[in-house]
């Protein structure tokens, strides 16, 4: 029988990579985003490997959330595996000169809206005492830099908020990962400068990032173990990527 996997974010990067893998290897996908072209664009295409259905909400909207995912067709309905990747990075300023909407931004979506999705999902796996629930973080969800404030602040929110799942979840059964990636090359930084590609693209001059592709494999290594095997906490950085300040780049 096919295992259902749910994926928020999922038309750009990580997301979108994850679902391409998960389909090709004939899971039922759900793919969740804002951009409604773009979940068509990808649900056609996964079409050819499996089922898919496409929910499109903003994970900072409580009632989307909740009437979307309860919308769902029964052979939909039954989640075995959520992915928790939406999110989004919103600034880089010092915190006196900080955006309050920028905050607001990634505390809404980093951290509100994971809680969102996952409180539609989780009682489902609880009362069938099985599930896993994969919660995408960062390195910044494990040390602070300079200038990285409230988004390293959101991604240790959601670094303890994995723990917390874990614990709580124990006595049903449901597995909890956290997956900490370093510097992916994907339109995050575009969307943290806010447009300014040329500035973007300068965080991945001069040395391999990781790929979307890369992560996105991971996250099906994980979710393919053995029931007894849980990855509860992952960091995965490229070779030239010793922290979040130290990348060894040949400029």
């Amino acid at each position: 029988m096919k295992k259902t996997v749910l994926i928020t974010g999922a038309t750009s990067g990580i997301g979108k990579a994850t679902a391409q893998i998960f389909a090709r290897n004939h899971y039922k996908i759900i793919i969740c985003g804002r951009r409604k072209d773009r979940l068509a664009e990808l649900e056609k295409e996964l079409s050819e490997y499996t089922e898919v259905h496409s929910l499109s909400f903003d994970v900072r909207d409580k009632n989307a959330v909740f009437e979307s995912i309860n919308s769902l067709p029964e052979y939909f309905s039954e989640i075995d595996v959520l992915i928790n990747n939406a999110g989004n990075a919103h600034g880089l300023d010092p915190i006196q000169n900080g955006d309050i909407d920028d905050w607001d931004a990634m505390i809404d979506i980093n951290v509100k809206g994971l809680l969102y999705v996952s409180k539609v999902v989780i009682p489902q796996m609880t009362e069938r005492k099985s599930g896993h629930i994969i919660n995408i973080g960062s390195t910044a969800g494990k040390e602070v830099y300079p200038n990285g404030n409230v988004y390293c602040g959101s991604k240790h929110a959601v670094d303890a908020i994995t723990q917390g799942m874990r614990i709580d979840l124990n006595p049903f059964g449901v597995k909890v990962s956290g997956i900490h990636p370093g510097l992916v090359e994907t339109e995050f930084s575009e969307v943290r400068f806010k447009g300014d590609t040329e500035r973007a693209s300068n965080v991945y001059k001069g040395f391999d990032p990781l790929k979307a592709e890369d992560i996105a494999d991971i996250i099906h290594f994980v979710v393919s173990r053995p029931y007894h095997v849980n990855i509860a906490d992952l960091i995965v950085m490229s070779t030239a990527q010793a922290s979040s300040t130290i990348v060894k780049k040949t400029l």
